[in-house]
């Protein structure tokens, strides 16, 4: 719990300290507060300094029960690793009994409290109701999602007969704070898994790492709140198509004290005796985990030891990582590739500022056919194009004097916006593409981009996808689905299954020669405060960057995690007129878009600058 903003009294007593690496700061604003009457919210902290702590005050002797229920909704805002303070607030039962480790609720503004009547101290016992408008909820696995609707959660304190002093005997579980609060207590970081449901060549080769992104108290030692968090499992919504190298059972060794790395960025983790005799691959898988983990933590972390029962199980560096997993942004495009005015695939180098186009090799790069959107596969040696009406999707290599063959798959719309999405490839080199047909919507995946197109399950679909695109892991799929004037992006979770309906391993499907069936499960929103998205494409490893616009309002480009958080850096330049936008699994790319100008990108801290002439921009993927 916690607070954001004040009403006209004055702030509590309960002085938060705070204290940072160049010494120790008091908080002005302590003056004390009325003892009586409504509360409409706790003043959120004014601090931006990542590197300040800050540390509630316990209660006074004299505190009346406004200033208890002030004084610990202040204290759940602060460092307390262990809400030590907080629990001062509380009677001996309702702490013992109170676990804020179970959720945290986030409230548009600080919680405001209604308090009862007047004249109920007498009978020493009071109880205030806490109110506020829901805008997330981060659960016990710390895996965040949206929320609406209203927050009514009520407070009971008593007197103590000998003492007289306050103290809160019924409290809700787990945590709620205002939105400004929490984003300063709180910071997203993924933690990585390995994909479990890969098929073909993918699964004979290194594993593919996948982001499981959590919000975890960024100054009580996110170090070791991430390791113990990784060693944890997947959250629920990602755990059926992931896989942890660590055996089950390994946590932390018991005399594991807070965990730092040293001043040549080694960590080294103690490991309890579930986690002795692992294999040097394994256990190198394991570091890769860690690593991925916690490369964006600060101090950073370039090499990690693993040890169990005081004995060394291995060692490995970041720059090592690349050789025992594979991670869609450790992977940089060699060419941006776009339709030219003649639709035709053409191709420039990522990397530079190139702006003359060449048409790529092979038949889409040619007159022949007449492209409206294309993707091209992550290893860049074929292509897939949508025909200038949408009717018709062809396959093609990217070589020299490639022919293009018939096509894999026809739409029977009546319209160009009723026909075939531009198509997207996954990590496995399967393609994926919607047919917009109201008649007969459907997901279709053609396996190694060839072959009898496979329809693809998406239960508890409401509405009609009018775009795809599959994450660089392959297990996560984003799609736009529109239903009536709304256009909303989902996030689904890609499941590989048995033949025929039976549920299982994609293995003795592929020995047998049938064919797997292919799920996309629990789409849940990354932008439900957008009513019209236009335009989207993943970017990192669990964020995506949003064309939309809110009810009423202009269009506008953000980025969003895939859980639907805003993330903390700063947002696209504004682009108008923007009619498709691609971004690269390596982050170090630019965004590029289709706009009124042409195709535009973003490099690093500039403005958008125009490239060329074209439509349908799309980094491989």
């Amino acid at each position: 719990m916690g607070g954001e903003r004040a009403g006209r009294g004055q702030r509590s007593p309960a002085r938060m300290i705070a204290y940072a690496t160049s010494g120790v700061v008091l908080l002005a604003g302590c003056a004390s507060m009325p003892d009586n009457g409504d509360l409409r919210g706790v003043e959120s902290t004014p601090l931006q300094d990542a590197q300040v702590r800050v540390f509630a005050m316990p209660p006074s002797e004299d505190a009346s029960p406004t200033q208890i229920v002030q004084g610990f909704l202040e204290a759940l805002t602060s460092d307390d690793p262990d809400y030590k303070t907080a629990r001062q607030y509380l009677t001996a039962e309702a702490a013992d009994a109170w676990q804020p480790e179970r959720s945290t609720t986030v409230l548009a503004d600080g919680p405001g409290t209604q308090a009862d009547p007047p004249g109920r101290e007498k009978s020493r016992e009071v109880s205030f109701t806490l109110t506020g408008e829901k805008v997330a909820t981060v659960d016990a696995q710390q895996a965040y999602a949206s929320a609406t609707g209203p927050y009514n959660k009520l407070v009971h304190l008593t007197q103590d007969a000998k003492s007289g002093q306050w103290r809160i005997d019924g409290v809700p579980q787990g945590v709620v704070m205002g939105k400004s609060d929490f984003q300063r207590n709180y910071m997203s970081v993924s933690k990585y898994y390995f994909a479990s449901n890969t098929v073909g060549a993918a699964a004979d080769g290194p594993p593919m790492a996948v982001a499981d992104p959590v919000y975890v108290r960024s100054h009580v030692e996110p170090t070791t709140q991430m390791v113990r968090s990784l060693l944890g499992g997947p959250t629920t919504w990602l755990d059926p198509v992931v896989r942890s190298s660590f055996p089950a059972g390994v946590a932390l060794h018991e005399d594991a004290g807070p965990l730092t790395a040293d001043d040549r960025g080694k960590l080294t983790v103690p490991l309890n005796g579930k986690a002795t005799g692992t294999g040097t691959e394994r256990c190198k898988e394991m570091a890769a985990q860690l690593l991925f983990t916690l490369r964006n933590l600060s101090p950073a972390v370039d090499e990690v030891e693993l040890r169990a029962d005081g004995k060394q199980l291995c060692s490995l560096t970041q720059d090592g990582t690349g050789t025992v997993a594979g991670r869609g942004s450790l992977n940089s495009p060699a060419y941006l590739y776009f339709v030219d005015e003649e639709q035709r695939l053409v191709r420039i180098p990522a990397d530079d500022n190139a702006t003359q186009p060449d048409p790529v090799p092979g038949a889409l790069g040619e007159v022949e056919t007449r492209l409206r959107s294309v993707a091209v596969s992550r290893d860049e040696r074929t292509a897939a194009g949508v025909e200038f009406d949408g009717r018709a999707l062809y396959v093609g290599s990217i070589v020299p004097g490639g022919s293009l063959g018939e096509p894999v798959l026809r739409s029977q719309g009546k319209s160009e916006d009723d026909r075939l999405t531009a198509p997207s490839w996954d990590a496995q080199g399967g393609l994926w593409v919607a047919d917009r047909d109201p008649a007969d919507p459907l997901l279709f995946l053609l396996e190694e981009g060839a072959g009898e197109p496979l329809e693809v399950r998406t239960p508890g679909l409401d509405g009609r996808i009018q775009a795809v695109r599959v994450a660089a892991d392959g297990v996560r799929i984003a799609l736009v689905v529109a239903k009536g004037d709304r256009r909303s992006l989902m996030i689904g979770r890609i499941e590989r299954g048995g033949t025929n309906g039976q549920e299982g391993p994609a293995g003795p499907a592929e020995k047998t020669g049938a064919r797997p069936t292919v799920t996309v499960l629990q789409m849940r929103p990354a932008t439900p405060e957008l009513e019209k998205v236009t335009a989207m494409s993943w970017t990192g490893d669990s964020r995506l960057v949003v064309v939309g616009r809110e009810e009423g309002g202009v269009e506008q480009m953000r980025y969003v995690e895939v859980d639907g958080s805003i993330p903390e850096v700063p947002q696209p330049a504004a682009l108008t007129g923007v009619e498709s936008v691609t971004a690269s699994a390596d982050e170090q790319m630019p965004l590029v878009a289709h706009s009124v100008d042409g195709i535009v990108r973003l490099p690093s801290w500039a403005q958008w600058q125009k490239v060329t002439e074209g439509t349908a921009p799309v980094y491989p993927g």
